[in-house]
């Protein structure tokens, strides 16, 4: 049973909240700190609405080894300087029927440096002085006050409300924390429940969120399948923290790579850059660092089996890897892999023609334009794919407008 819970309708056993810090905060993953600064608010809570008066600031102690607390009362110290008198008070009252609230803002702003004397919460310097002879004009003084021995019923309900709600606060703000830093990364999930069209997974300490939109097409899911999922952000709601997560990210990839091959995770096999098309297809252009490595084989793995890990991780979905080039015309080349590219010709406005043989033309565009679109994702050059001879009547239609263009201005 939780200590807390079991106060219900007693006394506040405070001997037994210090007990139940250690208990809590090894729980809900909070600092023992955090958890014992909940439980003394919510006692100076409690000792404040039965025994305080209202504008009273009352702060507790509360001592893990003893379980003993210390009450005491904080109060600013002021001088005549600092309050408002009686007639600024009528004056003051006066120009509220006058003038707008915006603009008796504007004044109180103005002289915000007064304040209206509250005994509950403000002690002249004089009075200051007699309890504490060395103190001085804007600092606080503590006056200690008496436990109250006879804690009712809703004295201890109260604190448990606070203690509740407090320690709620500071579980989402460790699980914020947490997952924050994880922003970027990849997670292994449980598939909780299906609503609608979201996927709500099971990542540890809370549940992470897959909208439709971060699903892969043509990718079912099932209460209990485990999944690794990319962390693509997490935002602060009234009702706590919410993790979304992303299986159509195209990082995701990258990270199951430096899951599954050493060098990349090392950092002695470099991917440059990624395109996809989730479910369906994936170009990933990687660079070694270290001469004596080969890049593509790195990632394949000893009879593919580095690849088809990832492969299969991503329910089948097929993936080409070429080399980075730092020459655009090798890699644009290399980009159309598997299609053989004869001639790469540079174009004006960031264009590029690769000329392929007959045989490799539809490979080289493939399945409703897949490869050759890819393949500009990838790079970031438009490609434009022609077989031999076709390119030389791109070269006159070009020209023809320039010829139209000449005789007009005869």
């Amino acid at each position: 049973m939780d200590p807390i819970s079991s106060q219900e309708g007693k006394n506040i056993d405070l001997k037994s909240f210090a007990s139940a810090v250690a208990q809590i905060a090894e729980e809900k993953g909070v600092s023992p700190e955090k958890v014992l600064e909940s439980i003394e608010a919510a006692i100076a809570a409690a000792y404040k609405k039965d025994y305080g008066e209202k504008g009273q600031v009352i702060k507790a102690k509360l001592s893990p080894e003893t379980g003993r607390v210390r009450f005491w009362q904080v109060k600013q110290v002021l001088d005549e300087k600092m309050i408002y008198s009686e007639t600024e008070l009528s004056e003051m009252k006066a120009k509220v029927e006058k003038k707008t609230k915006s603009s008796l803002t504007e004044e109180l702003e103005e002289g915000k440096e007064k304040v209206r004397f509250n005994p509950e919460k403000h002690i002249m310097l004089e009075e200051a002085k007699k309890l504490k002879p060395k103190i001085k004009v804007g600092e606080e003084l503590e006056i200690d006050l008496e436990p109250q021995k006879d804690y009712g019923r809703i004295a201890a309900q109260t604190a448990k409300q606070v203690i509740i709600q407090k320690i709620r606060e500071a579980e989402r703000e460790s699980i914020f924390q947490e997952y924050k830093s994880k922003e970027g990364e990849i997670l292994s999930g449980i598939v909780q429940r299906i609503e609608g069209r979201n996927v709500f997974l099971d990542i540890g300490k809370t549940s992470g969120i897959l909208p439709k939109e971060e699903q892969v097409p043509g990718e079912f899911y099932r209460p209990g399948q485990r999944l690794k999922v990319f962390v693509l952000k997490i935002e602060e709601t009234p009702k706590g923290p919410v993790v979304f997560l992303s299986r159509a990210y195209p990082k995701l990839v990258t990270k199951l790579f430096e899951l599954e091959v050493p060098e990349a995770a090392a950092g002695s096999v470099m991917i440059k850059s990624i395109a996809r098309e989730a479910g369906s297809r994936s170009k990933i252009a990687v660079a070694s660092t270290i001469k004596e490595i080969d890049p593509i084989g790195a990632m394949i793995g000893q009879r593919g089996t580095r690849v088809m890990a990832v492969i299969n991780e991503l329910g089948g979905e097929k993936i080409d890897i070429i080399e980075y080039s730092e020459e655009p015309e090798k890699y644009i080349a290399n980009s159309l892999s598997p299609a053989k590219v004869l001639e790469v010709k540079i174009m004006p406005k960031n264009k590029a023609l690769a000329i392929t043989p007959e045989d490799q033309l539809s490979l080289a565009i493939g399945k409703e334009g897949q490869n050759v679109r890819l393949a500009a994702k990838l790079t970031g050059w438009k490609i434009d794919v022609r077989a031999p001879g076709a390119e030389k009547e791109e070269e006159v239609e070009e020209e023809k407008p320039e010829t139209k263009k000449t005789n007009k201005r005869r």
